[in-house]
């Protein structure tokens, strides 16, 4: 298997962490390549509020979760290995994944949305 099926791969076990919660948000990108989530939510610069995506790249698979960057005590008590992961405030990049990382990414994402959703940051408009 080369470089990119394992990126396949890694894109195909990260999206449906995304998906669980693409009801109630706007799917802006679904390709073989992205995927891609806004809120309804607008802010001051007339557009939606980023919820998060996963993206293949070059060298690596990209999960971006814009909660934990508006939101980082959601970080609290992140594992070490997932912890290595991040790329930034709100980046983690796969070369591969493991089921471990997967259910720590999916509580994660799960949280981000609850908080979201606690802030009233789904819909109407918001300040950032």
């Amino acid at each position: 298997m080369g470089k990119a099926d394992d990126f396949d791969q890694v894109f195909k076990s990260l999206k449906p962490l995304l998906e669980a919660h693409a009801p109630r948000l706007l799917v802006k990108a679904d390709t073989d390549a992205a995927y891609y989530l806004d809120t309804h939510a607008i802010m001051q610069n007339k557009q939606p509020l980023f919820f998060g995506s996963v993206q293949i790249k070059k060298t690596y698979v990209s999960y971006y979760l814009m909660p934990v960057y508006i939101f980082p005590d959601l970080l609290e008590g992140m594992s070490p290995v997932l912890k290595k992961r991040m790329q930034g405030k709100s980046c983690f990049n796969f070369t591969a994944v493991d089921e471990a990382q997967l259910s720590e990414l999916a509580a994660l994402t799960d949280a981000g949305m609850a908080r979201y959703e606690q802030q009233g940051m789904l819909e109407g408009t918001y300040k950032i």
